[in-house]
C-alpha cells in the first residue's frame, strides 16, 4: 500500500513539472459580410480588424455597411465599434515613428553635412583673413617706406638753383654756336679743296 502511495505521488509530481505553453488571445478579428440583412447566409466576404466602414443602416442587431472598396452587405452590429481599434492606431503609430526615425536621419546627416561645410568654410575664412593682415603688413611696410624715400628726395621735388640752371643753358648755347660753326668750316674746305673761302 505505501509503495502504491508512492508510485501516485511520484506520478504527480512528474505531472506537475511538465512546463505549460503559453499563448495568447488574438486581436484579429474577422467579420463576416453578408448579403442576407440577419446574416444567415454564408458570408460572401470577410472583414479583418480595423476595417473602416460607412454605416448605411442599422437595426436592433445588424447594420447595412459600405466598405471602403464600395461593397455593401450586412453585419452584427455588436462588433461595430465607434473609435479606431488599438491595433490599428497601433500600426498608423509604427508607420509614423518610421516616418520621424528616417525624418530624424536625414536631418542628423543634412546637420552634419552642415556642420562639415561651416568647418571648411570657418577655415578658408582664416585662411583669407590672415592672407589679408599679410597683404596689410606689407603694404604699410611699403607705405613707410615710400614716405621715407620722399623724405630723402625733399617731398617728391629736385631742386635746382637758377643760377645753375642759367649757366647750363648758357654753355649749351655756346657749345653749339662752335659746333656749328667749325661743321659750317668744315664742310666749306671740303668743298674747295682744303681751302677757307670767306
Amino acid at each position: 500500500m505505501r509503495v502504491a502511495a508512492l508510485a501516485v505521488l511520484a506520478l504527480a509530481a512528474a505531472a506537475g513539472t511538465v512546463q505549460a505553453e503559453t499563448a495568447y488571445v488574438t486581436d484579429m478579428l474577422r467579420l463576416g459580410l453578408h448579403r442576407a440583412a440577419d446574416t444567415s447566409d454564408a458570408p460572401f466576404d470577410n472583414l479583418v480588424s480595423g476595417t473602416r466602414l460607412e454605416v448605411l443602416e442599422r437595426t436592433a442587431f445588424y447594420a447595412r455597411v459600405r466598405t471602403p472598396d464600395g461593397a455593401e452587405g450586412w453585419v452584427k452590429s455588436a462588433f461595430l465599434v465607434t473609435e479606431e481599434p488599438a491595433r490599428a492606431r497601433l500600426l498608423a503609430f509604427e508607420a509614423r515613428i518610421a516616418e520621424l526615425e528616417a525624418s530624424t536621419r536625414d536631418a542628423k546627416a543634412a546637420a552634419a553635412a552642415a556642420i562639415e561645410k561651416a568647418e571648411r568654410t570657418t577655415k578658408e575664412a582664416e585662411a583669407a583673413l590672415a592672407a589679408s593682415a599679410a597683404q596689410r603688413d606689407k603694404l604699410e611696410r611699403l607705405e613707410r617706406e615710400n614716405a621715407d624715400y620722399e623724405q630723402r628726395l625733399g617731398g617728391g621735388q629736385v631742386r635746382v638753383p637758377l643760377v645753375w640752371a642759367a649757366a647750363a643753358f648758357a654753355v649749351a648755347l655756346a657749345g653749339g654756336v662752335a659746333l656749328g660753326i667749325w661743321w659750317l668750316d668744315a664742310l666749306i674746305r671740303r668743298r674747295h679743296g682744303g681751302y677757307r673761302v670767306y
